[in-house]
């Protein structure tokens, strides 16, 4: 068997990454004197490297990030150089997710919580595996109550509750449809304590009812934003995003807010 053979016969097999690196790594083999089982080694090393490629690029486009190409490493902090890094990369650990907590970045436009957001999904992807869906939030209660004309609400918001981290962008940043409340609402009390939601808003929570349209659904949502050892931590600027009412510490940037469950005191 040639090296055209082979290569058509480990595609057959489905092991792309070994055909791609095959020839390369018979000549390393020969030139290093490699013993076969660092051979073997070296091929099975290669095939695993495609397949955690191809998996992770197949997570990215499932997400359907607004900005697929996002990352901490890209994002300018210089123009804050107050804002909580430790932070910041501490929730791209993706240790929330795995522990089922939550988060919530408020602040103007322009602050970078999109970026970051992203940044933190597609670092769940890349270190853990998370299925992650990106949605900004007026595409997204669009969508469900066309869902509810169409007949297919029901099979979304279970598409939604199975994402392992579900990133809600720009509450308020666009006009919503009269059932923004009841399907946020809804998304929020099936996926608690299950699953993860990081939410953005350039609105403080108190604004949430008549950004809304229904302020009695939106009492039934976050009333407690805070880890499960009551640490409230923020980084806030502007007006009703210092945090006060919520006690948090003000400082510079946008807030950033970690805390253990969204909590529907239901």
């Amino acid at each position: 068997m040639n090296i055209v053979e082979l290569r058509h016969a480990l595609s057959t097999l489905r092991l792309g990454g070994i055909a791609s690196t095959i020839e390369a790594r018979l000549i390393e083999a020969q030139s290093e004197k490699l013993a076969p089982l660092d051979f073997l080694s070296t091929l099975v090393s290669d095939e695993l490297n495609r397949r955690t490629e191809n998996f992770i690029a197949r997570r990215v486009k499932q997400a359907r990030f607004r900005d697929a190409d996002k990352s901490l490493d890209s994002f300018d902090f210089d123009f804050n150089k107050k804002m909580n890094r430790k932070l910041l990369f501490e929730l791209a650990t993706g240790q929330f997710v795995t522990k089922r907590e939550d988060a919530l970045f408020l602040g103007p436009p322009g602050t970078g919580k999109s970026h970051i957001a992203q940044a933190i999904g597609r670092a769940a992807i890349r270190h853990h595996g998370f299925l992650v869906i990106y949605r900004e939030a007026h595409q997204l209660l669009e969508d469900l109550a066309d869902g509810a004309v169409g007949g297919y609400r029901k099979i979304l918001i279970e598409q939604l509750g199975k994402a392992q981290l579900l990133i809600i962008d720009d509450l308020g940043m666009r006009k919503l449809p009269p059932s923004a409340a009841e399907d946020l609402l809804e998304l929020i009390m099936r996926r608690y304590e299950r699953a993860s939601t990081l939410i953005t808003s350039n609105r403080p929570v108190e604004d949430w009812g008549k950004l809304l349209g229904d302020t009695a659904a939106v009492t039934a949502m976050p009333s407690k934003l805070e880890n499960e050892g009551g640490r409230r931590l923020a980084i806030g600027r502007g007006r009703g995003v210092t945090g006060a009412c919520l006690g948090f510490r003000p400082l510079a940037g946008f807030q950033v807010t970690a805390f253990g469950r969204i909590s529907s005191d239901r």
